[in-house]
């Protein structure tokens, strides 16, 4: 049976523990709300932009001499797989079901017989998966918007994959990420960025309702300018989700926490209080049968 002062330090414990939980989210919640401002703006943009390389792909699709950005290579052996995750941890399953859903589509290219290769960007992803995948894994790029998230991590990020595409590195591309929500809720998503994938945009009664450009320069040379800029909007909304669904995990985790310490501090004051109870009748027992006995 603990003392009095064993409940008592644990009592002091869990309540320290509780302010940072408390402290914590509140910081997440501040910063919520400017990164789902952010994730939100941007999806408009992005989804526009990747309209626009479609439309123009279009009109260039079987076209000898297309951009190996659009086209590929010919080949569907290697897989490049871009696992986003955090830097920090405290978020809940935010890094887990991003590394969990990378590790079944690393499963399922195994069984496909295709050669797999891992760019992590964050930490917590790297940790997680050179446990078993540590020899697919061929960089780690971290601290990504560490100060603030801007255009240049994105690009950063991107120009990272194009350079490894141009050194024929790879194949075909894959980002997994977790798309924003709501504070409580984020949905583990992939996508392909290399090549661009023309079939992944909507139905056919959709893309025949798009209209007919003439473009000036010609077609190819615009997707010179397009594809890449292209990727790296989509790299920049992916971060631009995944920071918001970071914030919202870890403000959603530090209120659990919070309450599950104050629930912890009430047992414990219970279980003190009546430990203090039983030492006091203890004592007057004591006291009244050595009265008795003189």
């Amino acid at each position: 049976m603990p003392s009095l002062k064993d409940l008592r330090m644990r009592i002091d414990s869990v309540k320290s523990t509780q302010k940072i939980t408390s402290a914590m989210k509140m910081v997440a919640a501040a910063k919520l709300r400017r990164a789902q401002e952010q994730a939100e703006a941007a999806r408009p943009y992005a989804e526009r932009m990747e309209r626009l390389v479609r439309s123009v792909s279009d009109s260039v699709s079987g076209v000898e001499g297309t951009s190996p950005l659009l086209s590929g290579r010919g080949r569907d052996i290697v897989h490049l797989v871009v696992v986003m995750t955090s830097d920090r941890g405290l978020c809940g399953a935010f890094n887990s079901s991003i590394v969990r859903e990378a590790r079944r589509m690393i499963s399922e290219l195994y069984n496909a017989e295709k050669q797999v290769k891992i760019l992590c960007v964050g930490r917590k992803g790297w940790s997680q998966l050179r446990r078993d995948n540590s020899a697919a894994i061929v960089d780690l790029i971290e601290d990504v918007g560490r100060q603030r998230l801007g255009f240049d991590d994105a690009q950063g990020v991107a120009a990272r994959i194009l350079e490894m595409f141009e050194e024929d590195a790879f194949d075909v591309c894959t980002i997994i990420y977790n798309r924003f929500q709501s504070a409580i809720s984020q949905v583990v998503t992939r996508r392909q960025l290399l090549p661009f994938a023309l079939e992944s945009a909507g139905d056919e009664q959709t893309q025949s309702s798009e209209p007919v450009y003439d473009y000036e320069p010609d077609e190819s040379e615009i997707l010179d300018v397009l594809l890449p800029r292209n990727m790296s909007v989509q790299v920049f909304r992916a971060l631009l989700e995944n920071n918001a669904s970071e914030h919202g995990a870890r403000m959603s985790a530090m209120d659990n926490a919070t309450r599950n310490a104050g629930e912890m501090i009430d047992a414990l004051t219970l279980n003190y209080n009546r430990t203090r109870q039983a030492f006091i009748t203890k004592e007057l027992i004591e006291i009244i049968s050595g009265a008795e006995a003189v």
